[in-house]
């Protein structure tokens, strides 16, 4: 099973492919689809059309984003959720399976601790993933962090 794990973002959105093969997670790919337009419509438009990019040439079998729960900046917070729109449309028009779980929860379920920071998440999806380094940019190993909390997800579902 292929699962992408997705960081939305305005300007930039992380992402992160991993493989299950015989209940071991292999890493595929990470990095980040940068949008360049400075116009807030054409982000969008340009975040689509990467993101379809990805989707195709990847074809994942799951998809797990990062919920938009807590934001201190209320114009950041509607562009990140804009984004995070047309993200699941492009997910839906796939049909791919999409698990959506908070920062906090991703962070738990990853470090042990809901409240670890960066280089924590980092650290520990290097581990799980046994890699030597992932990305310069935290989106990435975010999106990782998600698409390893997918794999877990999945796999209790079927151990119940």
């Amino acid at each position: 099973m292929k699962i992408l794990g997705i960081d939305p973002g305005s300007t930039r959105a992380g992402y992160g492919l991993i493989r299950e093969v015989k209940n071991k997670l292999e890493f595929i790919n990470a990095g980040i689809l940068k949008i360049n337009s400075k116009d807030k419509n054409q982000r969008l438009v340009e975040l689509e059309k990467e993101f379809l990019k990805l989707i195709k040439k990847e074809k994942p079998d799951l998809a797990v984003m990062e919920k938009l729960y807590f934001m201190k900046n209320l114009k950041t917070a509607l562009e990140v959720a804009q984004a995070r729109g047309v993200l699941t449309l492009v997910i839906s028009k796939y049909k791919i399976p999409l698990l959506e779980y908070t920062p906090l929860e991703i962070k738990q379920n990853i470090t042990g601790y809901g409240l670890s920071d960066k280089k924590m998440v980092a650290e520990t999806v290097v581990k799980i993933l046994k890699i030597k380094n992932v990305s310069k940019y935290d989106d990435a190993t975010d999106a990782l962090a998600a698409a390893i909390l997918g794999s877990i997800k999945i796999n209790s579902k079927f151990q119940n």
